[in-house]
Formats: C-alpha cells, sequence, structure tokens
C-alpha cells in the first residue's frame, strides 16, 4: 500500500492491460482518448489481453501522388480509414501515432512508425 502523495511501481509500460467489447485481430490499431496501442495478439471479446504502446511497427498508409512520409515527421491515425498519415493535414478527431523513423515513397502501402505516449 502506498503513503498519500506517493507513487508504486505496476509494470514496465511497454505493454498495457486491455478488455474489448468486440473482438480485436492481432495487429489491430486500438485508439482509447489519446492513448494509441496495437494488439499484442488477436484478443476476444471482454476477455484480457495486451496493446503494445511502445516499439516501433509498419503501418498502412495512402498510395499514390502526395502521399510520402519523410523520416522523422510526426505521424497521425486515421481510425475511419485505418492509415497513418503525416501530422500536417487530416482531422482533428485522429491522434498523434508517433514518428515516422523511414521514409515512406508516394508506392509504399506501409511507413514504420515509432509509438509515442
Amino acid at each position: 500500500m502506498s503513503t498519500p502523495g506517493t507513487s508504486q511501481f505496476i509494470q514496465e509500460g511497454d505493454t498495457i492491460d486491455y478488455t474489448p467489447a468486440s473482438d480485436v485481430a492481432a495487429g489491430d490499431v486500438v485508439v482509447q482518448e489519446d492513448l494509441i496501442g496495437v494488439a499484442a495478439r488477436p484478443i476476444p471479446a471482454n476477455t484480457l489481453g495486451a496493446l503494445h504502446v511502445t516499439g516501433m511497427f509498419e503501418f498502412p498508409k495512402a498510395v499514390g501522388s502526395g502521399t510520402a512520409i519523410a523520416a522523422g515527421l510526426e505521424v497521425n491515425w486515421d481510425a475511419v480509414n485505418k492509415e497513418a498519415y503525416p501530422r500536417l493535414g487530416g482531422s482533428a478527431s485522429d491522434k498523434l501515432l508517433g514518428k515516422s523513423v523511414a521514409a515512406a515513397g508516394d508506392d509504399d502501402a506501409t511507413v514504420r512508425v515509432r509509438l509515442v505516449q
């Protein structure tokens, strides 16, 4: 038991517990307000599972002219279209995913991102 005004270590924090209301597939991006996690494994509805909240992942991105993402840019997650894009544009409801760690060209279908929490 902790003393009032002090904190108590719980875990490293690379993953967090998560119990979804509906099935979540491995690799699915889960948005909880401003916290984004990636499902480590499939998580059946109403079952305790884990979300990665740190690490580097490849996320889908749009393909075509003007969709390139330079290395080092902040990247948002579009939960409706399920794709990453540069933070420079997009919807105010989209959330900060992290920073790109490698450039992704117009023809690349994915971008490598380090999660930022």
